[in-house]
């Protein structure tokens, strides 16, 4: 897969995700997304779809702010702040409307123009003490 096709595939992603359309056609039917350091694995298409989608319009109204992208032939890593407003249930924590902004990043892998895994780098206990209001 060239660059130029991982990059014209990931613009296409973030584009449907931002839009909060069909950013899972892009998704591999076997893809999987994992969040470093957490035990949490999703697999296939439609849980990840569900997954990504409830971290952004489930438990948090929130959308990814881009810092930086960078592609190459089979690769894509992104740098960004989660931003948004918690809305929903988000490990144990009872809506709070509370802002978060939490900087990331997430590593994709290609395969004939397809995101087949997704790698998160994601502080998640940061992003709980924003929710619980926490210093």
């Amino acid at each position: 897969m060239s660059q130029e096709t991982t990059a014209k595939t990931m613009h296409a992603y973030l584009d449907a995700l931002l839009a909060r359309g069909d950013f899972a056609r892009h998704l591999a039917a076997d893809v999987t997304f994992e969040i470093m350091g957490t035990p949490q694995l999703v697999r296939g298409r439609d849980a990840v779809r569900d997954t990504i989608t409830w971290l952004h319009a489930g438990a948090f109204d929130a959308e990814p702010k881009v810092r930086t992208l960078l592609t190459g032939a089979s690769q894509a890593t992104l740098e960004a702040d989660f931003v948004g407003t918690h809305i929903g249930d988000y490990m144990g924590i009872a809506p709070t409307g509370r802002p978060v902004n939490v900087p990331y990043c997430m590593v994709y892998d290609f395969e004939d123009d397809m995101i087949t895994a997704l790698r998160a780098y994601f502080p998640m206990e940061l992003l709980a003490q924003q929710v619980r209001g926490a210093a």
